[in-house]
């Protein structure tokens, strides 16, 4: 799929400085303390390893203090900032189509005891298909998806899953309120087309589509190779008696029998994967039950139609057997060009993982050992601000590379690259931040005397099954006559 990148504003100064400022108006508490944490992870050499590290760059005029003061007291505007964030330039299909990817990562807090509303979060191992569960905060990102095959995306929203909640409906909710603030923000008008979301094969894409489907929005997901599907009921013979079927005949995904002669069907060539051969069936459905997600819907439950495409590549670039990659997309009727847009569209959705990659190893997101979660929030926050400054400057930088790196077009800057100009293009965008005033560092504790407050510990947050086993009986309390003799 050809995704064009949306061009900035005439002046990208101008619309650098403009988020800058907007961003500061959105801290309410320690506001200059926060903007210069941001500014020292821009201008930081190399990667963030630590805080107290980055109070020795020269933009950040505070101490060490100030920092951890900021992080722990200091307060973020959300609701404004995320309207920021939807307001900013954002890139687009050839079609003025906007494409959005929601993806959960994880930060990992395994020996936080103090650290209150960590849940159990799924991590791959080093062994084959090892799932290793290791408690930490788990977050829910949107991004809108870049050009081609690139490592930039545009981070819209971060949502911290809490304790007990499911993670389609709190994508659903989540998206829901970023559709409309990129309507209220005029990215999205009538007569364009429908957003398209992007997910994987962890969220219900059914249900997504069912929560959303009031909404301007197509939804794209994968299935998994071992689902079952209906086909569309059967036209009713007149005469017939009884209730009508519902649902038609099925498709099994790993039974071709069931397949029939598909709808559409597309053989493309491409340079890392070589043949890939696509075919679609259209209006099929998922048999739903009173269970699950579906608990607490009255009466009878949805059919919800849609396209299966199933893909086909002939090898892989890391030298793995390729296997089918099934697809279910909430439009139908679809035609030999969507299909092929709609399977690269999915391939694009893999870029947020470079995001997530700059986040957590460059941008030190998971780095510091913060403890309570509104402290996590609002330094997440900080990095998704971070992060737009540095797509926003993406056309001012030059390329700074290292000896030994090959160059790079303008166009083509990677997000570390830029970020490695950043100090040279700060004193031309807007600086809102104060420097701070002359002050003495309070007593502390004095010398000698403990910590008498102990930190409350919490337990990770597990789903526990009902108990439905019956009670056991218990013991007669008569006691038994001794034994003589």
């Amino acid at each position: 799929m050809s995704l064009l990148h949306h061009a900035v504003r005439q002046d990208p100064f101008a619309e650098l400085s403009r988020f800058r400022g907007e961003f500061y108006s959105c801290l309410t508490r320690r506001a200059d303390a926060l903007f210069e944490l941001g500014d020292a992870v821009l201008c930081a050499d190399g990667p963030v390893r630590s805080l107290v590290e980055l109070s020795l760059v020269g933009e950040h005029r505070r101490g060490h203090g100030g920092l951890y003061d900021a992080l722990a007291a200091g307060r973020v505007d959300v609701a404004r900032l995320r309207r920021a964030l939807a307001a900013v330039p954002l890139p687009r299909a050839a079609d003025n189509q906007l494409v959005l990817a929601a993806d959960i990562t994880c930060w990992l807090r395994p020996d936080a005891h103090t650290s209150p509303q960590r849940i159990l979060c799924h991590t791959y191992g080093r062994g084959k298909d090892q799932h290793i569960p290791v408690p930490g905060w788990p977050y829910s990102v949107i991004c809108a998806l870049e050009t081609g095959r690139s490592s930039w995306t545009a981070p819209l929203d971060a949502l911290r899953l809490a304790p007990g909640d499911d993670a389609a409906t709190v994508t659903a909710g989540q998206m829901r309120e970023l559709v409309e603030r990129l309507i209220a923000a005029g990215q999205w008008r009538d007569g364009d087309p429908e957003i398209l979301i992007v997910v994987d094969a962890g969220y219900d894409v059914p249900r997504l589509a069912f929560l959303l489907k009031d909404l301007p929005v197509q939804v794209l997901g994968r299935m998994r190779s071992d689902r079952v599907l209906r086909r569309a009921a059967p036209p009713r013979t007149p005469g017939t008696r009884g209730r009508p079927p519902r649902h038609g005949g099925e498709f099994v995904f790993g039974d071709p029998a069931t397949w029939d002669t598909p709808d559409a069907a597309t053989v493309t060539e491409t340079r890392l994967y070589g043949t890939a051969t696509a075919r679609a069936w259209d209006r099929l459905h998922p048999r739903l039950t009173h269970r699950f997600a579906w608990t607490a819907q009255l009466g009878a439950l949805p059919v919800i139609e849609g396209t299966v495409i199933r893909l086909q590549v002939d090898h892989l670039p890391s030298g793995a057997t390729p296997k089918p990659v099934w697809l279910w997309w909430s439009g139908t009727d679809a035609t030999e060009t969507d299909i092929d847009l709609l399977w690269q569209a999915f391939l694009r959705r893999f870029d947020i993982e470079h995001t997530f990659r700059l986040f957590k190893q460059t941008l030190g997101w998971t780095c510091p050992k913060i403890r309570t979660p509104e402290a996590a929030d609002r330094w997440s926050w900080l990095i998704l601000a971070v992060f737009t400054q540095l797509r926003l400057a993406r056309p001012l930088a030059a390329d700074l590379r290292r000896p030994w790196e090959k160059p790079s077009p303008p166009d083509r800057l990677t997000p570390a690259r830029v970020r490695r100009d950043f100090r040279h293009l700060r004193p031309n965008a807007a600086c809102p931040a104060e420097a701070p005033k002359p002050s003495r560092p309070g007593p502390g504790r004095p010398p000698g005397r403990k910590n008498t407050r102990a930190t409350p510990r919490h337990d990770v947050h597990t789903v526990r099954k009902t108990d439905t086993a019956k009670p056991r009986q218990r013991k007669s309390t008569t006691p038994r006559p001794r034994r003589t003799g």
